[in-house]
């Protein structure tokens, strides 16, 4: 079994259509290996895949790599992955199956205070942030994480937004009428997507043409 690091933490027909997403990327990524799976949701929002088949590990390893992995233990020094459920002055803290602390100091994002940081980056709560504990100090960020966080302030900007799938939020730039004003709407997570704007767009200004449509925490990113 695989839990995924990425949550489905909608209720009602949004969660079935969560989950209809998620079955549908699995199916994608699976549909070719020999393998059958079962989805299913742990009671702390995170989905489980349990996988069987002359190709489940090479499944198991597909998921993995694709959405990131709850473990029972964390390993000093490796890359595991959280997603983000509060910050104040101190920090981010990250739900890793266990709540994970990233001090401020060992965020790597610039100046600024956690709160800052997070809107200037974009950081929608619940987004999954790869981060690496240390065996002799707090958890810091990955480099990884870091140097794609970076790689959005550098492009045409962008909008966060987390609480709705990837059809959702195409749906909602569509029947705002900004369907040529955007670039892609790329999958950040289960429920967090990041809507990539053209050279010309204003990223808060698409925010606010869009935000009405959307139960949803929008973060607008602007080089």
């Amino acid at each position: 079994m695989v839990v995924l690091a990425t949550k489905c933490y909608v209720a009602g027909d949004a969660r079935q259509r969560a989950l209809d997403s998620l079955s549908s990327q699995i199916e994608n990524l699976l549909g070719e290996l020999d393998v059958t799976y079962e989805v299913g949701v742990r009671d702390d929002d995170f989905p489980s895949v349990t996988v069987e088949g002359d190709d489940a590990t090479v499944a198991q390893n597909l998921l993995r790599e694709e959405f990131g992995e709850i473990t029972p233990h964390l390993t000093p020094g490796d890359v595991h992955v959280g997603t983000l459920e509060r910050w104040d002055d101190d920090g981010f803290y990250l739900d890793a199956g266990r709540e994970v602390h990233v001090p401020a100091e060992e965020l790597g994002l610039g100046p600024g205070s956690p709160e800052q940081i997070r809107t200037r980056f974009g950081l929608v709560q619940h987004l999954p942030l790869r981060f690496v504990p240390q065996e002799d100090g707090p958890a810091r960020l990955a480099d990884r994480e870091r140097d794609r966080l970076y790689e959005w302030t550098r492009g045409n900007g962008r909008v966060n937004v987390n609480s709705a799938t990837r059809a959702e939020v195409r749906a909602t730039v569509n029947r705002a009428g900004h369907a040529r004003d955007i670039v892609t709407v790329e999958r950040l997570g289960l429920l967090e997507q990041s809507i990539v704007c053209t050279d010309d767009t204003d990223p808060p200004g698409l925010l606010s043409s869009i935000g009405s449509y959307l139960s949803a925490e929008l973060l607008a990113v602007v080089p």
